[in-house]
């Protein structure tokens, strides 16, 4: 079993995380995210499917998370699976998400916890990962149930479909499912992910190579918006979603982790537009949280002088 390191919190024993550069880099240079872990689906002789047992950890900057708590409110599941944001508290070790928004940061009275990642060590005391969101938490067994962020906007869709809200649209049409794999298994690899492959990577061939695939891939996409609405045509599907989360970042977040902006979104006249018709829609609006994308700063710290900048980018003619 290997050795971790601790630090102590308020007298709980909180182990240190590990960083994506420490364990996720090939001898290329390259990053490659690694797998989730709790990847056990919902349903009989799996996690249970009912309501008032499940809580979404979520992180305002995180995309991966952001597209599950979307779909949530999309579907109308907020009477079936609670919600949560959670954010990185300040020490001098890296310790994962906590819950900071909750009295005293621990976690609702089920749980009892402070840190998400004492939540995934109930789940298996082993796991070497990094302990991430979004994670999908039963709070009747205290642990992380799941965490796999490729397929829980699917589990939402399909096996809670009982919780839908009356008239909740089908983000994920059966007819459609096989087209929708393919696309978001490509959005993953060269948009919602590759803006990461430029951040992490630790050489200059494999920077160059993600960032041309990202531009290369948003190129594809402008087309493919040229003469319908949405990805899929003229209704939202599981792939608007993700690929929302990563446009809503590009011009005020990801600008600072590509390097050199070769297009900003406004440039998209297509995305640009498609952008905007994705935030009218209140589910993608109420889980937009443009000014923590575009922080620099700790915004329960920030003066008044930092928040009239911050006004000043929103009204700026590029957001016109």
């Amino acid at each position: 079993m290997a050795e971790h390191e601790y630090y102590e919190v308020n007298g709980r024993q909180i182990r240190v995380r590990p960083t994506e550069s420490g364990q996720e880099i090939d001898e290329y240079g390259n990053f490659h995210r690694q797998p989730n872990h709790f990847t056990k689906g919902f349903g009989e002789g799996e996690n249970p499917v009912e309501a008032d047992r499940y809580i979404l950890f979520w992180g305002k900057g995180c995309n991966w998370s952001n597209r599950a708590s979307i779909a949530r409110e999309l579907l109308g599941l907020d009477k079936a699976i609670k919600v949560e944001i959670v954010d990185w508290g300040d020490y001098e070790k890296p310790l994962g998400w906590e819950f900071v928004n909750s009295p005293d940061h621990i976690n609702n009275k089920e749980t009892g916890a402070q840190f998400l990642s004492e939540l995934y060590y109930n789940a298996d005391d082993d796991y070497e990962g990094r302990t991430t969101v979004p994670a999908l938490v039963d709070y009747k067994e205290k642990k992380v149930v799941n965490n796999d962020y490729h397929k829980l906007t699917n589990y939402f869709e399909v096996d809670f479909k009982p919780f839908h809200k009356k008239n909740a649209p089908d983000l994920y049409p059966e007819e459609l499912r096989n087209e929708i794999d393919e696309m978001n298994y490509w959005l993953f690899d060269n948009i919602n992910n590759g803006v990461y492959k430029t951040t992490f990577c630790r050489s200059k061939e494999a920077y160059w190579d993600a960032y041309n695939s990202f531009y290369a891939a948003m190129d594809l996409l402008e087309e493919r918006l040229e003469n319908q609405r949405f990805l899929f045509g003229d209704y939202v599907t599981d792939s608007d979603v993700r690929l929302y989360v990563t446009l809503a970042r590009l011009d005020i977040r990801y600008t600072h982790q590509l390097g050199h902006t070769k297009h900003p979104l406004f440039t998209y006249m297509n995305l640009w537009g498609y952008a905007r018709d994705l935030y009218q829609i209140p589910a993608f609006r109420h889980n937009t949280y443009f000014k923590d994308f575009a922080a620099s700063v700790d915004l329960n710290e920030a003066d008044e002088e930092y928040w009239e900048n911050t006004c000043l980018l929103y009204t700026s003619d590029a957001a016109d």
